[in-house]
């Protein structure tokens, strides 16, 4: 009795004619493997100068060894640690109040009968996803700043005029709402993606069964999400001390470093712009081990509800 690949009754093709029949697949991905290998694994080599007093003249195999040496000095260092609980506090708000706006946007996307309708809302949210983040925080400057629409209408009208570009006790809910305005869209193709793969014949058996547009929703739209909504929370909770370096760095003078400091500008102004490469380099490891052992819990906590996360048990 025959078992295991030889019960589907069709020869298992060798890995040479394998790797011709898809030949026309693989050429396409060079490219990508190509620019992953080079601005992704080939940096790892630097983590190196972590552990070094890295002297850039000199390079990195005539640099002085000095073991853990620059992070007893980072676990010491109290700018460090305020970047720290800022990177995390910012990660927390924007993942309260950023994580579902995609999932809301698609829902109600995907409810929208006209097709054209549907189209023109999505190409308007896409749209802010391809902006810099220059460009998306002059945006906001024109509209919230000193001199901006909102407070010329306040003055207009013999209103206080309302501090939002500069307050730092704002600066995380004006932050999640730019990474909402510019992000948003563009998080929801994955959702939309998982709609579209939903039965519809599961929506007319439930509309035959007297569930109203709620109930199918609750009971067919949402479980047909929930592997996908966990494998994005998985992928978010292993980025979340990357909260955003370029819209820290633009909007950082404004507000101020203890307001606007979080572990990537602290890499970037206490070690690359003073010098201290090695430094900078130990603060990026740390964040870099923190995010692998985030996901890696989160992993943990989706496998035990259920869900195979980034990779099965």
């Amino acid at each position: 009795m025959s078992s295991g690949p030889m019960s589907t009754g069709r020869p298992r093709l060798s890995r040479l004619t394998r790797l011709r029949r898809d030949r026309s697949l693989l050429l396409m991905t060079v490219p990508a493997v190509v620019l992953l290998l080079v601005f992704n694994y080939a940096p790892l080599f630097g983590l190196v100068t972590a552990f070094q007093e890295y002297d850039p003249l000199i390079g990195v195999w005539h640099s002085g060894w000095v073991g853990l040496e620059q992070f007893g000095q980072l676990l010491g260092d109290p700018l460090f640690w305020e970047s720290t609980v800022n990177t995390l506090y910012l990660s927390f708000v924007q993942l309260v109040l950023f994580f579902p706006i995609p999932i809301a946007l698609a829902l109600l996307l995907n409810s929208v009968l006209s097709e054209r309708l549907r189209n023109f809302v999505q190409s308007v949210v896409y749209l802010p996803h391809f902006f810099s983040w220059v460009l998306a925080i002059t945006i906001f400057q024109q509209m919230l700043g000193g001199a901006g629409v909102l407070n010329q209408f306040l003055r207009g009208h013999d209103i206080g005029t309302w501090d939002v570009m500069t307050n730092p006790h704002t600066f995380a809910l004006l932050v999640t709402s730019q990474a909402i305005w510019k992000e948003a869209g563009w998080s929801i193709i994955v959702f939309l993606a998982a709609l579209a793969a939903i039965n519809t014949d599961l929506y007319e058996a439930a509309a035959a069964d007297g569930a109203g547009r709620w109930r199918r929703m609750w009971h067919i739209t949402l479980p047909g999400l929930r592997g996908v909504v966990v494998l994005m929370l998985v992928l978010r909770l292993g980025n979340a001390l990357s909260v955003g370096f370029e819209q820290f760095l633009v909007q950082r003078d404004a507000v101020g470093h203890d307001a606007a400091d979080v572990l990537d500008t602290f890499s970037f102004y206490y070690g690359i712009a003073t010098g201290n490469y090695s430094y900078g380099a130990a603060a990026g490891l740390f964040k870099s081990i923190i995010s692998l052992l985030l996901i890696w819990g989160a992993n943990k906590l989706a496998h035990a509800f259920g869900e195979d996360g980034l990779y099965r048990k």
